[in-house]
């Protein structure tokens, strides 16, 4: 009883959720520093209503698709076929046919296709047995084709109104495309944070086989998941098809890359088990102002794919050393030195130090 007192007695700065707080004060400082950034270079253009209603509105496809990739990364998997997802969705729901049934139609087409798809995703991944890496990967590859089929490799315009009156619509000055996202990423928070399926895909992420042995369903938990990330790339496809009024297999190119990267940002273990949907949202919201500062200051694509990439990168060693000082920070009982990690060479064992001793049998 003593020691559990004393585990528990760790100060609350030193613990996950005060890590969490200031990651994502960390994001909000690097979002006011690049806002500093876009007022000096660009004075008469950054700072304006205009641009901060662009900036959230080609954030808010990204960022639906974004949170259905969180709730994935944190329950220990990747989905990798999101970009094909939502091109396959868009295309799907923008035929003459689809259309024809009106803009319920059109929604509902492009729901069914990616909670669809994602269902076929969590199936091979938890039943088949597929590394969730291959089998979102053939997703991806076989929903871009099937969307190319279906198109015809042509642009498919829309002629449905109310489908790009949803790009066109502001309300209360806010575009309607941002008031999903926010919509999406409550429901998301309150699914995370204050339910049974949050918490389950939590301990589905940290330990598996301890989720199992507590009673959860791992596998079929699993499916959800990427049931769940399927239906996220079905909003953000009727979201893509308002804003371009047309849907095209090569919509959501490299959409899966940006996902990844803004959750990683946000500070969504790649290994499962933690992550938040305030992080990942600020992290779709730093790659997006990025993207901004280089189109007004008429920066190449390609240096702003070498600084994303140097952002994935440092966001990820950032994690690990933060992540394993809260661990060591955890372990330590209050007055205790600093617990040194062991090296691969040193025994990891508590009571024996050599290789070659034996513990000792009890008989009963």
């Amino acid at each position: 009883m003593i020691k559990l007192a004393q585990r528990q007695s760790v100060p609350w700065w030193r613990t996950e959720a005060a890590d969490a707080v200031r990651r994502n004060s960390g994001l909000i400082g690097v979002l006011l520093i690049l806002a500093l950034v876009g007022v000096v270079t660009r004075p008469e253009q950054f700072p304006t209503w205009s641009n901060v209603s662009t900036v959230l509105t080609l954030a808010s496809a990204i960022g639906v698709i974004t949170i259905g990739m969180t709730f994935v990364m944190i329950g220990g998997g990747i989905d990798l076929s999101v970009g094909g997802l939502v091109a396959l969705a868009g295309v799907w729901c923008t035929t003459l046919e689809t259309q024809s049934y009106g803009p319920a139609g059109m929604i509902f087409c492009a729901l069914t296709v990616g909670l669809g798809a994602g269902l076929i995703n969590g199936i091979l991944i938890a039943y088949g047995r597929l590394v969730p890496f291959i089998a979102t990967l053939a997703m991806l590859v076989a929903a871009r084709g099937l969307a190319a089929q279906i198109s015809d490799r042509r642009t498919q315009i829309v002629e449905v109104d109310a489908i790009n009156d949803i790009a066109a619509t502001d309300v209360f000055g806010i575009p309607l495309l941002v008031l999903i996202l926010v919509a999406v990423a409550v429901l998301a928070w309150i699914l995370l944070n204050r339910t049974t399926f949050g918490r389950r895909t939590v301990a589905v992420g940290g330990n598996p086989e301890a989720a199992r042995l507590a009673g959860i369903n791992v596998r079929f938990h699993t499916v959800l998941l990427y049931a769940l990330s399927g239906l996220c790339c079905g909003i953000a496809a009727v979201m893509v098809v308002a804003q371009a009024n047309a849907g095209s297999s090569g919509q959501g190119n490299l959409y899966e890359l940006d996902a990844i990267a803004a959750a990683i940002i946000g500070g969504t273990a790649l290994s499962g088990g933690r992550g938040t949907i305030v992080g990942s949202l600020l992290g779709v919201l730093v790659f997006t102002v990025i993207t901004n500062l280089f189109i007004l200051n008429n920066l190449p694509t390609e240096v702003q794919n070498i600084i994303k990439g140097a952002i994935i990168v440092g966001a990820v060693l950032i994690q690990q050393i933060r992540w394993r000082d809260v661990r060591l920070a955890a372990r330590r009982r209050p007055g205790e030195p600093p617990i040194a990690e062991p090296s691969p060479s040193q025994p990891t064992g508590d009571r024996h130090d050599s290789p070659h001793s034996v513990t000792p049998q009890i008989s009963r």
